[in-house]
């Protein structure tokens, strides 16, 4: 897949006309990999976890201050501050490849991990941690002690272009540039090779996709042989082996 874009989707609450009603709002976004499998770029200056881990939760990386977050969040368990980690409310994420005429569509629970990770004391950090950690499967048990989410996260930092890492100090996005804001360190075209800034850290997360169901939809073949099949997740009965997904064939 030349490039690996998926639109992602979450459910957006707002209030209007003294009625709380709920939008699905969809973006494009870039997919960073499984979660605990970084592929990592070669001029990534980051310290590496081990590989330990293996999954089937997707990535994708964001800035808090766009409304991914607080959808996922006001979605949610209700476990966490949307400026920390947390989250578990209901998403898409669907990718088309073009090459072979497929849409595969993932649903489940999206959660956030910030740079409160490893603190004890978050709340949000404790449900994702059990809730994703749930379905990470261990293939390295001699690194499993030394292995680190907070170092994970500043992984898939250091795996954006400088640049890229520099638009986590852009102004805030959605602004109208009409608004004011104070903070001098906010503008457009910087690039960022301190790993640990202050001002883009605050602002980066990490988005972990946690699928329950998988849809694939081949519609590469002529239309008298297209196929659908449904994945769904049924368990497992312990890290030491695969997760287990039930297969059905449906009509397209």
């Amino acid at each position: 897949m030349p490039s690996p874009e998926l639109v992602f989707t979450t459910i957006h609450c707002h209030s209007a006309d003294n009625q709380k009603s709920a939008i699905p709002r969809s973006r494009f976004c870039i997919f960073r990999g499984m979660w605990g499998e970084l592929s990592v770029h070669r001029q990534n200056p980051a310290e590496l976890n081990e590989s330990v881990y293996q999954s089937e939760l997707l990535t994708i990386t964001t800035d808090m201050r766009m409304w991914k977050v607080p959808d996922i969040f006001a979605s949610g368990l209700g476990n966490g501050r949307v400026d920390m980690s947390g989250g578990g409310g209901p998403v898409e994420a669907v990718f088309w490849i073009k090459e072979t005429a497929t849409q595969w569509r993932f649903s489940g629970e999206a959660f956030v991990v910030g740079n409160d990770i490893d603190d004890d004391s978050s709340n949000g950090a404790k449900l994702v941690k059990k809730l994703v950690g749930e379905r990470m499967r261990v293939v390295n048990a001699d690194g499993e002690e030394k292995w680190s989410w907070s170092r994970e996260l500043t992984a898939h930092f250091g795996n954006l272009s400088p640049h890229m890492r520099g638009t986590f100090k852009n102004p805030p996005p959605g602004v109208p540039i009409s608004t004011s804001f104070d903070n001098p360190e906010l503008k457009l075209g910087q690039s960022v090779h301190d790993l640990h800034d202050e001002v883009a850290r605050k602002n980066f997360r990490v988005i972990i996709i946690k699928p329950e169901k998988v849809e694939k939809l081949d519609l590469f073949s002529p239309s008298e042989m297209r196929r659908r099949w449904l994945y769904t997740y049924t368990g497992n009965k312990n890290n030491a082996h695969p997760d287990f997904w039930s297969e059905e064939e449906c009509w397209p």
